[in-house]
């Protein structure tokens, strides 16, 4: 079957790629449901709120700290490198996450739509700003907003809230011109980011998922493998680049 997806894959030039929390497990990335400490007293929605951290600030800002923290020491695994090595082999390529553990950029991975933001950056809960730069966050003295003087939040999206709409709008786009879709490693449960792959589906692409398990997605994909990415991924792309040098030496 990855024969298949090769083939496919030599005759197209676009490419989306949608990533859930799979793939962040592969590289320990633990939930934010762990049981460690203080935090198995509260429901993530408990928390990841609007309403929690209007309520209490400290606390919300040492639950993202301790989740900095168990990020921090994690890396991205192969099936991160290997979608970076994959966006080489396609004129467009556009890689959409649901995760906000920054680790596609850390491999290497350029053009990143996150669509649920990214826990290493800051933002005001006030006028929406992004607040540049190496912020040390103290949760019972943050710093403000240099624009509004607003209080200062994790730039993710909480429970609740919408997407922000220039990253879906562009996912939308890249789900609809792409040739090749993949979906890796989430549920296909979470909306609106499951219905891109859909969207991909009805404009002609041609979908493959990796996932472990299968999910609602996988009656409408053309290719799916039950597996880890960091399986399928590495082993895709040295085939791929196989061909490629044999098609050169000729």
């Amino acid at each position: 079957m990855l024969d298949q997806v090769v083939k496919t894959i030599q005759n197209s030039t676009s490419a989306a790629v949608l990533t859930g929390a799979g793939i962040s497990a592969e590289s320990g990335v633990p939930t934010f449901r762990g049981q460690q400490g203080l935090w198995k007293k509260f429901r993530p929605e408990q928390l990841a709120t609007m309403e929690a951290f209007l309520a209490d600030q400290v606390v919300v800002w040492e639950w993202y700290n301790w989740r900095r923290q168990l990020i921090s020491e994690t890396r991205p695994n192969p099936g991160h490198f290997a979608l970076r090595d994959l966006a080489e082999l396609f004129n467009d390529f556009t890689l959409i996450t649901q995760n906000v553990d920054n680790l596609h950029r850390l491999a290497g991975s350029v053009r990143v739509l996150e669509l649920h933001g990214n826990i290493y950056r800051n933002k005001c809960a006030d006028c929406d700003r992004q607040v540049a730069g190496q912020l040390e966050i103290v949760p019972d003295s943050l710093p403000i907003c240099p624009a509004c003087g607003g209080r200062i939040r994790p730039d993710v999206v909480w429970f609740g809230e919408m997407l922000p709409s220039d990253v879906i709008e562009e996912a939308y786009r890249v789900a609809e011109r792409a040739e090749v879709f993949f979906s890796i490693g989430t549920s296909a449960l979470v909306h609106p980011a499951a219905s891109l792959p859909l969207i991909a589906k009805r404009r002609g692409a041609t979908l493959i998922e990796i996932n472990p398990e299968r999910t609602p997605l996988s009656d409408y994909a053309d290719f799916t493998f039950l597996a880890n990415s960091g399986e399928i991924l590495p082993e895709l792309v040295s085939r791929l680049r196989a061909v490629s040098e044999r098609k050169v030496r000729r």
